[in-house]
Order: structure tokens, then sequence, then C-alpha cells
């Protein structure tokens, strides 16, 4: 690396001096502009963060007229029984699923990380097939599996009992927790393996020279001592279920079980109530405050340091022939969160008829040319998916990429408050972040009412977290002082910023965009409220799909986005490394 400039000599007085003078005057490129450029970003974090929220709790008080103010909104949201049941049912099926996640995810975790149970990369590729299927998708699968009498294990149940109807219903809160279970247990995984690592064996062996089996030192010592991350995702599972969106939509509502996302659905049809549907969304933001509150209540006063300054060895725990159950146990969880529903979802993208079963005659590729070249509503959604996902996490990464170098660097006052607004929406469940943003951007002077900007935007600001968290750490791997000689040798901030740290981050944000792009394409629960009759994404249309019942079709659309997705994580992986999903997620 070079510069149009000497190296500083020593030379007394005289050269600090002109060392000063290159380090506060313009350059020969120009003035330095990065303090606008943080100016810039400062305000933007504000207008698409705080903005939203403000009019999400200004909107509830709202007269529909918009002549004045009024708690009605919160007397209609919850003057009917109907309504505070939803709230009730929500709360029972996140910790159904909360708890039926965590039931899936520590032993994987445990078993993955720090056992020799065989097939532990074909586990590890398993929970990440969890994540990249869109819930809802996983939702069809088992439609086309559990489906009263139609679903496929339904119909092998009476073909060898011979009994008229089959013993699964699917539409019932066991198979909603299920499902959604199946989806998320994910981040579980991702935090517990992670702290799993950090463990030392030390106490692991301690205990089992007191006679403790693997078993026993595990549920002793082990898991205790990663219970601040075991408690954090299932808190992050807990706020993920309530705001899902689409596996209600397709299963809790022909199961007449009512939850809060559907019923802001119903807030939202003709005549449209946004501010009932604010109303509505408001306690789902405390429940939200409130876990946080409860973890730390929960870990307050607790010591879990499991890294030391001496270090320690990490040693591979001997199951012996327990190591066949365990891989059992991971297969068993595997099939029924991935291998189950995405065989049937194959099946029926290549079936004239899904029902007729795995006949040659049944077989075509009709459903995929339908939806890649005469559906125009599902061209159009493709299209749209990439593109508005791709942008989406370009913005929502250059921002956060600013706001990391400002709080790291600390290059101006108050940096920390933006880190903090980084975060924010991360405690915000995305229905009510859409309902903000609905409330913010749909009226005058704004009226982005069905817009692609809108929609962007909604996907950018819901996603801000990943991106920050990601840049923040890639900015703390960069020393200063790489930095700091760059401005010593005549260079501008900006010039440090453009000539060192962003060739160091090429990598690490390459694994951060891919992050933000795959929940972007899959979004729906933001998408619902926010796209127009041209700004519909794939799962808008597969949502229509499944409405019409053509779920041949719906099939063929949720593999088109499969393909997409692994494809963009297969680039993931030759750039960044096989592993960098689970470990940066």
């Amino acid at each position: 690396m070079s510069f149009n400039s000497k190296p500083p000599t020593a030379s007394g007085p005289a050269h600090s001096r002109s060392t000063q003078e290159r380090l506060t005057q313009p350059t020969g490129r120009g003035w330095d502009l990065t303090p606008l450029l943080w100016i810039c970003c400062a305000a933007i974090l504000v207008f698409i963060v705080v903005n939203p929220v403000a009019r999400l709790v200004l909107s509830s008080f709202e007269v529909i007229d918009g002549t004045g103010y009024t708690v009605d909104n919160y007397l209609a949201a919850f003057g009917r029984w109907r309504h505070v049941q939803a709230l009730l049912n929500t709360l029972v099926m996140a910790t159904g699923v909360s708890l039926l996640a965590a039931l899936f995810a520590v032993p994987l975790a445990w078993a993955t990380v720090r056992t020799d149970m065989p097939g532990r990369g074909f586990v590890r590729l398993g929970v990440l097939a969890a994540f990249i299927t869109p819930p809802y998708l996983g939702a069809v699968g088992w439609i086309l599996l559990a489906g009263p009498n139609a679903g496929w294990l339904n119909k092998i149940w009476m073909a060898a009992s011979g009994s008229d109807s089959g013993i699964l219903n699917i539409f019932s809160l066991s198979g909603l927790i299920l499902i959604m279970a199946g989806n998320l247990y994910f981040f579980i995984f991702v935090f517990t393996s992670t702290a799993l690592e950090l463990i030392s064996s030390e106490m692991e062996d301690a205990a089992n020279m007191l006679g403790a089996n693997a078993f026993r030192t595990a549920m002793k010592i082990t898991l205790p001592l990663v219970y601040p991350s075991i408690i954090g995702g299932v808190i992050v599972v807990f706020l993920q279920s309530i705001a899902l969106f689409g596996v209600p939509a397709l299963i809790a509502i022909p199961a007449r079980y009512p939850v809060v996302t559907t019923q802001l659905w119903q807030f939202f049809e003709s005549p449209v109530r946004a501010e009932v549907a604010a109303a509505y969304a408001l306690p789902l933001l405390g429940i939200t405050l409130a876990l946080l509150g409860l973890q730390r209540r929960l870990l307050a006063g607790r010591g879990y340091t499991t890294l030391a300054g001496k270090g320690g060895e990490r040693r591979i725990v001997r199951l012996g022939l327990w190591r066949w159950p365990m891989f059992a146990y991971a297969i068993v969880v595997m099939a029924l969160s991935v291998l189950m529903p995405l065989v049937v979802l194959v099946q029926a993208s290549l079936s004239r008829a899904w029902g007729r079963g795995f006949t040659w005659s049944n077989l075509t590729l009709d459903n995929y040319h339908f939806v890649l070249f005469e559906h125009v509503q599902a061209q159009t959604a493709i299209v749209n998916s990439v593109v508005y996902g791709g942008t989406a996490a370009m913005a929502s990464l250059a921002l956060a990429l600013c706001i990391a170098y400002m709080v790291k660097r600390n290059v101006m006052r108050g940096a920390q408050m933006l880190a903090f607004l980084c975060m924010t929406p991360f405690v915000i469940p995305g229905l009510v972040l859409a309902v903000g943003f609905y409330a913010a951007y749909t009226t005058p002077p704004f009226s982005l009412a069905g817009t692609a900007a809108i929609v962007i935007l909604a996907f950018t600001t819901r996603l801000l977290p990943i991106a920050y968290q990601n840049s923040a750490a890639g900015i703390a791997s960069i020393h200063p002082e790489m930095e700091e000689a760059v401005r010593i040798l005549g260079g501008s901030r900006a010039t440090a910023i453009r000539r060192v740290v962003a060739p160091l981050l090429k990598r690490p944000l390459v694994g951060a965009w891919i992050l933000v792009f795959i929940p972007a394409c899959q979004e729906l629960s933001t998408a619902i409220f926010l796209t127009g009759p041209k700004t519909r994404v794939m799962s808008m249309v597969m949502l229509d799909f499944s409405e019409e019942g053509r779920l041949e079709q719906l099939s063929a659309l949720g593999g088109v986005l499969l393909v997409i997705t692994v494809a963009i994580v297969i680039l993931g992986f030759r750039i960044v490394g096989r592993d960098f999903m689970l470990r940066r997620a």
C-alpha cells in the first residue's frame, strides 16, 4: 500500500507541527467528509427505527379520521373475548414451541460439539436446512403428510390398519407447535453449540473421576454452564414464534385456533382498521420487554465463566454404544423438521395431482413451467423477492457497517445509543414493526403504500440487527493502529476505510450479506401488510396458491425459492467457509 507522501522522520518540533497539519487539514483528495457521513447514517437510523415505533404508539390512540386522540382503539382491540383469546392462545403456542425447540436443539448441540456421535457433519447440515427452509413451506409439507385422511401418513395408516380415518391431524395446536419448533430450533442450536465450544473439559473430568457417567455429567456440569445461552435461544424462539404469520395462516385458521398474527390480519381486511391493529400489536412489544427483563433476573448474580486465562483442553466425550441411540434421536429430529416435509414437497411439485402417489404417469414438470413461464404473478414475485432481498441486504449492511465503525472507533458522541437503535428491531416482533411501517409511511407526506420502497425499507429495518452484529464483529477484529498508520502518512479517515478496512472485511461482509438475504427472500410476516399488486413476493404468491388449493404449483414455487437459497448458501461456503452460517447467525 502506498500514498503520495514521504514517511515521517524524527525531526523535532517542526516535524510535529507538519504532522499535525496533515492530520487536520484537507488532503490532496479534498476535505474529509466522513463526519457528514456519520451524521447522515445516524439520521437514517433514527428515521427507519424510531419513526415507525413512535408512529405505532401514536396511531394506537388516533381517531380513525385523524382528528384527535382516543382510547377507543384499545377498547375495540380488547373489548371482545375472541381477541383476548387469540392473545392467550399465542402465549400458549409460543411456550410450547420454545420448549419443543429446546428439546430438539440442546441434545443435538451437545452431541455434535462434545461427543463422538457419528454423522455430526450431517446433523449440522440438517440443522442448517431447517433454517433455510421457510416455515410456511414446512407447513405445506406437513399438510401433505398429516392432513386429515388425505395426508400420506394417514393414508399409510388406513391401508395398514383397514381404518376409515387417519390418526393424525396437523390442523391442531400440537401440529402448529411441531411445525414451528422444527423450523426455529436452529437458533437454540447455534446459541448452545457456540457456548459448548468454549467449555473446558476439566470440570467434566472431575465429575467422571467421581463416578458420574457421560449423561449425568452433561446434565449436572456441562449444560448448566451454557444456561445463559440456552435461555437466550429460547427467548429468540419465543419472539420468532409469536411474530410468524405463514404457519398460523395455513394451520391455525383451519384448526380454528386464533392467534395474534391471524387476528391482526383480520384488522387489515376491508375496511382497514390500522389504528385498532396498532393498539392490538403493542402488547407484543410489552411481552418482548418483559421477557428480556425476566432473562436479566434469571441470570442476575450468577457466574458463568467458562473461558479462563490459563486455557483448558476440550476433549470429546466417548458415548460407547449410546452413540447410536443418540444418532437415531438426531435422525428423528432431522426427519420431523426437514427430511419428511421436503420429500413430499418435491413429490408434489413433480406431480399432476399429489394425491395420486409416486407413479410414472403422475410425474410432470408442468408445475415448474407454470410458475416460471406462465403465471405472471409468480414470475414477478420471483424477481421481486430476489431484488428486494438483495437490495435490503446491501442497504442494511451498508448502514450497519457505518454504525458499527462509529461505535467501535467512538468517532462521535452518543455512538453507543446508535448501537442500541441498531439492535432495537430484534426485540420488536416483525409483525408489530410492519404495522408501525404501515402507520408511518402509507400516509402523507410519504404515501408509500404498496410500493417497493416501503417493502425494502421494512426488510432493511427488520434485519438490521443481523447486519450490525456481523459488522461490529468484523470491525472489532481490525486493530485501529492499521488505520492510524494511514492517517500518519497523510491519508484521511475515508482513505483508511477505503484502502484498509473495506478490503479486510470483504469475506466477513459476504457472509453477513447472505445471512440477511436469505430471511429477506423468505419474509412473509412483514410483507403481508406492506406489499401491493405489483410488489408481491414469493411468500405472498405461495399463500395465494394455498388458499386456492393449488399445492402442486405452490410446491414448485417453493422449490424455486429453495434452489435460489441453496445456490446462495453454496456460494457462501466457497467464499467464507462451510460453517459460516452456524457460527455467525
